[in-house]
C-alpha cells in the first residue's frame, strides 16, 4: 500500500449510503487537524485496501478506519477512534469504550442494517466538491 499518504488516517465508507456520506461531511467539518482522508468501499482503492487488510466487506458491513503501518478498526471502534481525534466535546464519546465491544457493535450493526431504509441511498458514490476534493483518495 505504497500509494497511501503515510501521515493520514484513511476512512473507508459506503459511498452510496446517504447517512455515511453525511457522516463523512461531518468528519471533514470537525477534522481541524487535517488528519483524515476518505475513499468509498466501492472504489478501486477501497477494494485494494480491504483486500490488503483481509477484510471481507460482504461479511463486515462497516466503516473502516485504517492507520497505515499502525492498525485498522471497524464498526463502533472505528467510529469512537474517529470522534476521539476531533477533541473538544467529542471526547465525551470516549465513555462508550467502557462498554464491551460486542454490545457497542450490536447498536452499530442495528443502525448499519437499517441505514438505507432510514436515510436512503444514492445510485452512485458521492462526487466531492472542489473544496474538499483533496480529502479523497
Amino acid at each position: 500500500m505504497n500509494n497511501l499518504p503515510s501521515n493520514k488516517k484513511v476512512i473507508l465508507f459506503d459511498g452510496i449510503c446517504n447517512f455515511c456520506n453525511d457522516s463523512v461531511l461531518k468528519v471533514i467539518k470537525h477534522d481541524t487537524k487535517n488528519q483524515f482522508v476518505f475513499t468509498s468501499l466501492q472504489s478501486d482503492i477501497g477494494k485494494e485496501i480491504t483486500k490488503y487488510l483481509g477484510v471481507d466487506t460482504s461479511k463486515i458491513d462497516s466503516i473502516i478506519l485504517y492507520e497505515p503501518s499502525v492498525a485498522y478498526y471497524i464498526k463502533s471502534s472505528a467510529a469512537l477512534k474517529i470522534m476521539n481525534d476531533f477533541g473538544g466535546i467529542w471526547k465525551l464519546t470516549q465513555v462508550f469504550w467502557v462498554l464491551p465491544e460486542r454490545l457497542r457493535n450490536i447498536v452499530y450493526d442495528y443502525i448499519a442494517k437499517n441505514r438505507y431504509k432510514w436515510f436512503g441511498k444514492k445510485e452512485a458514490c458521492m462526487i466531492p466538491s472542489k473544496e474538499i476534493q483533496e480529502k479523497f483518495l
